[in-house]
């Protein structure tokens, strides 16, 4: 509303297009899933589900009308329906109440929560080259009580999101196995590396990264260490220049890292 207000039409459409992708696509709708698709789950439960979807869809289709009249009518007709909204046109529907989604600060901070586990675990597979089909077991250090109750509250969006075969967490006082790790605060999301990877080759790979690094890393500073370059080119030149050696010391380490930890097994 605040965009409309001082006529920030662009800013207005980002701020909705971010929404939309980024929060009721990218995470919502993925969270969905876990309910819909299990036979076990309640029908109160998915039909609940189904109605905070198409409620949000009808209230985001009635404040994206402005920027795409013709797809949100279309959408609309099909939508209004189910959500129990009423009238011949889109055009003629009130403009969404905030008042109506009021915020939730407890429920935010638990997505939040479960946002940075996903986020977490998905991250190790990437640094790991782990396939996302492939499910993975995580280990769970200085886990808190509130962590404690949240992994039980939503345990089976984790497990699926984030394609775990097995969320454990590590006895007081036992060393953890040699493993990848990603922060969710101060709890530490461990992903035991024996056996989910062909080691040789992986450390061949990474063994060709970092010798890349190395050698793409001397030629950064070569250059920042010649007073020509440093006093003669533009600014913003050398700026990048300086971001760029920043960049690549810290892949170097995590680089390093890594090879350390193939090294244990």
């Amino acid at each position: 509303d605040g965009h409309f207000r001082t006529y920030r039409f662009d800013l207005a459409a980002r701020a909705l297009y971010e929404f939309i992708w980024n929060e009721y696509c990218d995470w919502y709708l993925e969270l969905t899933k876990p309910i819909l698709q299990d036979a076990d789950a309640s029908a109160a439960e998915q039909a609940a589900t189904r109605r905070t979807l198409v409620t949000v869809l009808e209230a985001l289709l009635r404040a994206s009308h402005p920027f795409m009249p013709f797809i949100t009518e279309e959408i609309w007709q099909r939508v209004a329906p189910l959500a129990g909204a009423c009238g011949e046109s889109i055009m003629v529907q009130s403009w969404p109440d905030p008042a109506f989604f009021p915020v939730d600060d407890e429920a935010e901070a638990e997505l939040a929560w479960i946002q940075g586990f996903i986020l977490g675990v998905r991250q190790i597979r990437g640094e790991m080259d782990i396939s996302p089909a492939k499910r993975i077991p995580v280990v769970l250090q200085d886990a808190t009580a509130n962590d404690t109750r949240l992994l039980a509250i939503h345990d089976r969006y984790l497990r699926e999101l984030a394609r775990l075969s097995s969320i454990d967490p590590l006895p007081a006082g036992r060393e953890p196995p040699p493993s990848a790790t990603a922060l969710v605060g101060s709890l530490k999301l461990l992903v035991p590396i024996a056996g989910l990877i062909d080691v040789a080759a992986e450390r061949a790979r990474l063994t060709k990264t970092r010798d890349k690094a190395v050698a793409d890393l001397a030629r950064v500073e070569q250059k920042l260490a010649t007073e020509t370059f440093t006093q003669n080119a533009p600014e913003a030149v050398v700026a990048k220049e300086r971001n760029r050696q920043e960049t690549l010391r810290r892949d170097l380490a995590k680089l390093e890292t890594q090879l350390a930890q193939l090294a244990s097994l």
